[in-house]
């Protein structure tokens, strides 16, 4: 399978001084370790280290950028518009920064990313092709010690998980695909030089966000595209666009309006005050039609009561799917591609551009996998139940092991040696999203039980980087060494994030927000279903009552 740049990713030792190869004579010490270095991870740097922390920022690729570093698929593009997809703690970063589409594709947010780390020189204190492989609690002196690359060790007092929500990769469990002839690529996994797919027979392997960005540019170049869907998916077009200077101008100048704004809701969309029983049919159908061409996810935002009330979500789903039959020309391709069985909004609302039109290309063959699931993978191709797909190559789109895949990818040991992934076996307890019991000093970003990935990320970002910033702080100021979440905390915390989650239609789905997509994890719903200023206000709270729900300690 390509992966990457092709570099193995602990090829390059930590420099001199920071981490100390296998028979070093000292262990040098942080303030803080943060592990990775995407937006949260960059953030977490400038912001830790302008209050006089001393930081080291480990990451496990070549450069800056997280999942926007590895993912570099044909077609990967950000599905909340650019000027809200950016950091908000420097004005001046604001004002000069030009985006030049309303979704900004991969490249270019990479490149805002490397724009972030030269001009705020943060290149510095990062070491890169740094693979955190165990991080181990120390008890008798508080602090935590990490092995880096296996030969390296290193200490701090904190730790700060920000390695991302969607950083782990899944290859389909599909018997005989490793000894299939041709590439293998996965979309989480991308080769940073192009790929050419010219004249040659291709099968795409899941129908999620990744994939119904990749299928239609793949399609423009494959002599034959086989797309092996599992679950149809609700996908809305999203009407990208360049964004003028003149839009732009109108943002910049009150940008900080909507930053307040989105610290309210999560991410600035349309939100109707109206449900959708209180208009008529064809009130309804005119507002779902005017958001349809408008673009973007902001369509199930129609009514209020899309996201709690079935009936009401019926009906939005039957107009999406009226768009696909309206769409697609083949009438069992369109039936296929018709989402059943899950409302829509439960599973992630994908966000595309001539997704459903590539079904129209006569070098195009869509396989419900419903109805002729895959049987095996052979060295030349794909068997079905259904007949046999002879491929050069193998695109898996088929996501990630999200929100605690790359926490339990780390030999994470906390009080008594516990391991995280004891601690989670049944799912992932914590207070706040924030911090779990036992594991003093490690704090989590935009992880379970925080509104995560059902907000505009950067958001959530920037507001657990700040909380954790203000909490060491606090600890410093006032002589306390460690923090963690009391039992009783995370016992109504998890209670708490389950109950908001059932009164919404988001459980209904087989979801990876309910880790469905890998088999064996807890079916527990994870992301924190409330408006992202409630959730603020919570998190404020619990600080301003002396971190109320949490253990201080001396060690």
């Amino acid at each position: 399978m390509e992966s990457g740049d092709g570099t193995a990713l602990n090829s390059q030792k930590v420099e001199d001084g920071v981490g100390v190869p296998s028979g070093g004579s000292s262990v040098p010490a942080f303030d803080v370790i943060v592990i990775g270095a995407g937006f949260a991870g960059l953030y977490a740097l400038k912001r830790l280290r302008d209050l006089g922390y001393s930081v080291l920022v480990c990451e496990a690729g070549s450069d800056v950028g997280g999942v926007w570093y590895w993912n570099r698929y044909p077609g990967a593009r950000c599905d909340v518009e650019s000027l809200q997809y950016s950091y908000s703690f420097s004005k001046e970063l604001e004002q000069e920064w030009e985006w030049s589409e309303r979704y900004a594709s991969q490249p270019e947010i990479l490149r805002y990313l490397n724009h972030v780390a030269d001009r705020f020189e943060l290149r510095r204190d990062i070491r890169f092709q740094t693979r955190v492989e165990s991080a181990i609690y120390d008890e008798s002196h508080g602090g935590w010690t990490l092995s880096l690359n296996g030969n390296q060790t290193t200490k701090a007092s904190f730790c700060v998980m920000a390695s991302g929500g969607l950083s782990v990769p899944r290859l389909p469990d599909i018997p005989g695909i490793d000894h299939f002839a041709g590439k293998i690529y996965h979309t989480g996994q991308w080769p940073h030089e192009p790929v050419d797919f010219t004249g040659i027979r291709v099968g795409v392997i899941g129908t999620g966000s990744s994939g119904i960005q990749v299928i239609p540019k793949v399609a423009a170049q494959a002599s034959k595209l086989v797309v092996f869907q599992r679950t149809a998916n609700f996908s809305v077009p999203a009407r990208n666009a360049p964004l003028s200077p003149e839009v732009q101008r109108a943002w910049k100048a009150i940008y900080h309006e909507y930053r307040a704004r989105a610290r309210q809701v999560g991410t600035i969309y349309e939100v109707s005050e109206k449900r959708t029983f209180d208009v008529t049919e064809e009130e309804r159908q005119r507002e779902y039609q005017r958001r349809w061409d408008k673009g973007g996810v902001n369509v199930i935002q129609s009514f209020r009561d899309v996201m709690v009330d079935k009936s009401a979500n019926d009906v939005i789903a039957d107009f999406v799917r009226a768009r696909i039959r309206a769409t697609v020309k083949d009438t069992s391709t369109a039936e296929a591609l018709c989402p059943v069985g899950y409302p829509l909004g439960a599973k992630r609302i994908c966000v595309d551009t001539d997704y459903f039109e590539t079904y129209n290309r006569p070098n195009v063959e869509l396989v419900d996998l419903k109805k002729n699931p895959i049987s095996r993978v052979d060295a030349n191709g794909v068997a079905t139940t259904g007949g046999y797909h002879e491929l050069d190559a193998l695109i898996c789109a088929t996501g990630y092991d999200a929100l605690t895949g790359a926490l339990l990818n780390i030999d994470i040991r906390g009080r008594g040696g516990m391991t995280l992934r004891q601690k989670w076996s049944q799912g992932p307890r914590n207070y706040l999203g924030l911090m779990t019991g036992g594991f003093p000093n490690m704090f989590i970003v935009t992880g379970p039980g925080s509104p995560s990935v059902l907000a505009n990320v950067v958001v959530g970002i920037e507001h657990h980087i700040e909380w954790i910033a203000d909490c060491i702080n606090f600890l410093r100021a006032n002589g306390v060494r460690t923090i963690e979440a009391t039992p009783q905390a995370e016992d109504r915390w998890v209670e708490h994030v389950n109950k908001a989650a059932n009164k919404t239609l988001f459980p209904l789905a087989n979801s990876w927000w309910l880790g469905a997509n890998v088999p064996g994890k807890p079916r527990v719903f994870m992301p924190y279903v409330v408006k992202f200023g409630h959730y603020r206000r919570e998190c404020q709270q619990a600080a301003d009552n002396g971190y109320e729900g949490f253990a201080l300690g001396a060690n």
